[in-house]
């Protein structure tokens, strides 16, 4: 028996890193999942900062699967911008994804589970937000969003039976991180964390998908931080 049996779960991004750990351990644990990204290679090709590809994605799943129970909002872009070189054009284009694309999808995704009466939301947020880290100003604004807009979900719409929590993961080695420059801050994190290692897509999964299941019911509007205690308060 898995933790999400017979559950139903859109997971955006899941054509690389964290999406596609997160997408393949829900369905591990039972979950039909739909991987949804702006690559080529998942369930649904969709750009969730385009409200028409984020209202068809929602769509399409309810069609084919009759509901939908999970939503992990995964897609983003990580830049690696010096504040000097962040222009408005720059600033707007991680806003639309990052954080349009939060609004959009929790947006959509949360009506089917209103009218089950049952649902789980998790948005993938950012141990940056507790850290301010440089040449993502941008990046740390979008995801502070997430996390910020994640509290107040959750309120809204606890009444439903639906839960909205987010997930902060730490620097972690995905295919996105190894081709940036991001890559080179490896060394000078393991050293901040409690536990001296390299963070996997694998790490983060496991914390995913217990807020995403039923056993997560009573906890709500929280952060749950998975970065191996670099930022423990």
């Amino acid at each position: 028996m898995g933790k999400l049996d017979n559950r139903v779960a859109i997971v955006t991004g899941a054509a690389q890193g964290i999406g596609k750990a997160v997408a393949d351990k829900l369905a591990e644990e039972g979950a039909t999942v739909v991987g949804v990204d702006v690559q080529k290679g998942t369930t649904i090709q969709a750009d969730v900062s385009k409200e028409d590809d984020v209202r068809r994605m929602v769509e399409d799943t309810v069609a084919e699967h009759g509901k939908l129970d999970v939503l992990v909002n995964v897609a983003a872009i990580v830049p690696f911008t010096p504040w000097d070189d962040v222009t408005f054009d720059e600033w707007r284009r991680i806003m639309s994804v990052n954080l349009d694309g939060t609004f959009l999808t929790n947006h959509y995704a949360h009506k089917p589970m209103r009218e089950a009466g049952y649902g789980r939301i998790v948005n993938i947020a950012s141990n940056v937000v507790l850290a301010g880290t440089p040449n993502l100003a941008h990046y740390v604004a979008s995801k502070g969003g997430v996390l910020a807009f994640t509290r107040a979900l959750a309120r809204e719409i606890g009444k439903y039976g639906i839960t909205v929590n987010a997930v902060a993961p730490g620097l972690t080695e995905t295919e996105g991180v190894m081709a940036s420059p991001h890559k080179e801050a490896f060394e000078f994190v393991q050293m901040l964390q409690c536990i001296p290692r390299r963070g996997m897509p694998s790490d983060i999964a496991p914390a995913v998908a217990f807020l995403a299941s039923e056993e997560a019911g009573w906890v709500t509007g929280q952060l749950l931080v998975a970065d191996g205690g670099m930022s423990h308060n």
